[in-house]
């Protein structure tokens, strides 16, 4: 995937100057939990990548595993709260799931997004991206942990899992990229 988007760059296909590029990825699995870390960089400002994280709406835009995805009103402590359905297959297993929780933020710095487990698909599921400026543009750092509710097939089904994690971030990274070149006018 990288391969292909530094080539489509190089042929000046890419709509961008330059385009995202996914520095690192690395993910493990243990005994059910999931776990993700990940460097992005982007050709886009800080506070440009940031409006599109910080806002679930934008999800669908960009990921072709996500069917909705919304920001929903503030708990009783104040926080923002996310909504997102999520529908993936693994060879012939297919499953959609939902995640509901809430999300914590420092402008332009980082946001964390906790599923509740009595409203979601997993017993954990915590998000956080780390924004900071880096080459023009903007590093973001991912880390992921994650144990699913629903059954996966032992044996192969953690290894399509890591596999889908790995594999579907190209598009997008380019799509996340484009989403926040819009916003602001760049």
């Amino acid at each position: 995937m990288i391969k292909r988007i530094v080539i489509l760059c190089m042929l000046g296909v890419a709509p961008a100057a330059q385009c995202a590029e996914i520095l690192s990825i690395k993910v493990y699995s243990e005994k059910g939990v999931y776990t993700m870390t990940s460097d992005v960089w982007f050709d886009a400002s800080i506070e440009q990548i940031y409006e599109v994280y910080r806002y679930w709406d934008y999800a669908p835009e960009f990921s072709s595993a996500i069917v909705e995805a919304r920001d929903m009103e503030p708990d009783a402590d104040g926080r923002p709260q996310f909504y997102i359905l999520n529908k993936g297959c693994v060879l012939f297993f297919c499953q959609s799931f939902e995640r509901q929780g809430y999300i914590e933020s420092e402008q332009y710095k980082e946001v964390r997004a906790y599923a509740n487990p009595e409203t979601s698909d997993f017993l954990v599921s915590n998000e956080s991206w780390q924004f900071s400026a880096r080459d023009g543009g903007t590093l973001v750092t991912y880390d992921l942990t994650m144990k699913p509710k629903f059954w996966i097939p032992p044996g192969i089904g953690p290894y399509f899992i890591k596999r889908k994690l790995r594999n579907n971030g190209g598009d997008a990274v380019d799509r996340i990229e484009q989403i926040a070149r819009g916003i602001g006018g760049e």
